[in-house]
């Protein structure tokens, strides 16, 4: 048994401009999902979800605002070269993307927030990002990176890269798609998580019995009120936020 991550959820208060504004900076398109209260953005042309590989991002309507606190998660956006970054950078703050200082001091990525002020990366170019698509990392901010590792690890199918006292970094099993990266930051949670990861089961295992066996791994439940759903709001060693998605 094991889950796969499927989507990146972000909280908004306009989830439609915000599903809008990452549809443009991925390249993706927009989905209505049939419902007023959330968009799904993800690659055009045959797209099946879940894709095997990609991580879609999820846009859910909530009526409250983002804090002041930097999220705990956030994406790093992939590209090609010195020209590329440049560029994308000035694609995305003609969307309404905006620089944001996060104590990131001189560093060769830019840091921009969204128009709802959820904080992103534009990495420069590395080798190892060549075949991740537009998003070349999902980073989460913990204080133990080795503890997550563990724990992450055994939540899902996806494979161990590399573990430090500095970070842990996870990726599909078959070597491509983004990476999963836990990275050692100063600080702890201080506001509910804006931006979290979905799990998925695979046909024919036991949603329940997952569930189980995330609590047993040190999951906790997670009440953000919100009532009987098909999914499980669960909270990892460090409190960090996610969902067991159910079957469809």
């Amino acid at each position: 048994m094991a889950l796969r991550p499927v989507q990146v959820n972000t909280k908004a208060l306009d989830h439609a401009a915000v599903g809008r504004f990452w549809a443009a900076a991925l390249g993706w398109c927009d989905y209505a999902t049939g419902s007023d209260v959330a968009t799904y953005v993800a690659p055009a042309g045959g797209f099946v979800w879940p894709d095997p590989v990609t991580v879609r991002v999820d846009v859910i309507a909530v009526p409250e605002p983002k804090t002041a606190a930097k999220n705990r998660t956030h994406l790093d956006l992939a590209t090609v070269s010195a020209a590329h970054q440049a560029e994308l950078v000035a694609r995305l703050q003609a969307l309404g993307a905006t620089h944001a200082d996060v104590g990131q001091g001189d560093v060769p990525w830019t840091v921009l927030a969204d128009p709802e002020g959820n904080e992103f990366c534009v990495l420069e170019p590395r080798e190892t990002h060549r075949d991740t698509g537009p998003i070349a990392r999902v980073v989460v901010d913990c204080a133990d990176p080795r503890a997550m590792a563990r724990f992450w690890d055994e939540a899902t199918d996806w494979t161990l890269h590399e573990v430090t006292v500095e970070h842990a970094v996870l990726r599909s099993a078959a070597g491509v798609g983004p990476y999963l990266e836990f990275r050692r930051t100063p600080g702890g949670k201080t506001a509910p998580d804006r931006v979290h990861l979905d799990l998925l089961p695979y046909p024919g295992d036991d949603k329940a019995a997952e569930v189980a066996r995330l609590y047993a791994l040190g999951a906790t439940d997670l009440d953000l009120g919100q009532g009987d759903v098909p999914w499980t709001c669960l909270a990892d060693p460090e409190g960090h936020e996610f969902c067991v998605l159910a079957l469809s």
